[in-house]
């Protein structure tokens, strides 16, 4: 890497274009290119991935030319973006439990309605056959494969979390450390350009909401919230691992759990798992995410998220 860096408002002007850019170019078949409307869902779905490619491979070119990098060292390039083959199994069981600690309540849920699901099967005096096991395997492989050729699945597993990832800390952290932005700063301001990004469901919400602007900007509210709190621990995971799949991996297990279950009415337990999860989680926040884990060495490295000196 050269001395130089680029300034604070370069990298800032450069992170809000590509978040623009994001959403420029998912709606840029019918409101630029004038393309008649998709004949199914299926059409507007893959159209919708196809721009998702386009921004994320146009955010990486950007950067490429933006960040100050010798050409001799552009084979450190994807280590730049955190895009790495090494320590894969950490990046992906660490980050994976640790976020599955938030969701305790939720996963304590889903246990409570399996137990009192088997209770009901053995009250109606139903066994455990070979036949039975057979069928849940069967059952189990049948739904594998219509989620496989789900279009809906492949945007909230695969789509989503891969071009978001790529584009809002891939892209926008390496840009706003170069610009002399400290990790905390960078960690703060990506949740920003990622909801940014998320207001172009404002129309959707609202015509969904029977046209009721309050409704419209409480939903809107809820998510951009949520988005702001993901966001910054994504960015967090990027900037403390130095590997992109950690907030890949960790957004996957969020779009399939949704939001995390606070109370349930069926069983005071829920709660109880919600609150020792987070007291969990933000016990082992920092140990779970320690460079040294995700890392040969954490001296005198090349990396631009800092892991090298962040304590």
């Amino acid at each position: 890497m050269e001395e130089e860096a680029i300034s604070k408002s370069a990298a800032v002007t450069a992170c809000t274009a590509m978040a623009l850019l994001y959403v420029a170019i998912l709606h840029a078949p019918t409101l630029i290119l004038r393309l008649p409307p998709p004949p199914s869902f299926n059409s507007f779905m893959i159209r919708r991935f196809i721009g998702a490619a386009v921004s994320s491979v146009l955010s990486l070119l950007i950067c490429t030319l933006i960040l100050p990098i010798r050409s001799k060292e552009a084979s450190i390039l994807f280590d730049v973006y955190g895009i790495r083959v090494d320590h894969i199994w950490q990046a992906v069981v660490l980050p994976v439990s640790l976020t599955c600690l938030m969701y305790a309540g939720s996963l304590v849920l889903k246990a409570l309605l399996l137990v009192d699901w088997w209770r009901e099967r053995v009250s109606r005096g139903e066994e455990l056959s070979y036949e039975y096991i057979q069928g849940s395997l069967q059952g189990f492989v049948d739904s594998i494969i219509s989620v496989a050729s789900n279009v809906s699945a492949w945007r909230n597993y695969v789509v989503a979390p891969l071009t978001e990832e790529l584009v809002f800390r891939a892209c926008m952290i390496p840009l706003l450390l170069c610009g002399g932005f400290k990790p905390y700063t960078a960690i703060r301001l990506c949740p920003i350009f990622f909801s940014l990004a998320h207001l172009n469901h404002l129309m959707e919400f609202y015509s969904k909401q029977n046209f009721s602007l309050i409704k419209t900007f409480m939903v809107v509210g809820l998510q951009l919230g949520y988005t702001v709190i993901f966001g910054s621990y994504a960015s967090f995971l990027y900037v403390r691992t130095g590997h992109l799949l950690a907030p890949v991996v960790a957004h996957i297990f969020c779009n399939f759990m949704g939001l995390p279950k606070l109370f349930s009415r069926r069983s005071g337990m829920v709660s109880v798992a919600f609150v020792a999860g987070m007291v969990g989680f933000l016990w082992l926040l920092f140990p779970m995410t320690h460079p040294d884990l995700y890392n040969d060495r954490s001296d005198s490295c090349k990396c631009w998220h800092g892991y090298c000196s962040w304590n």
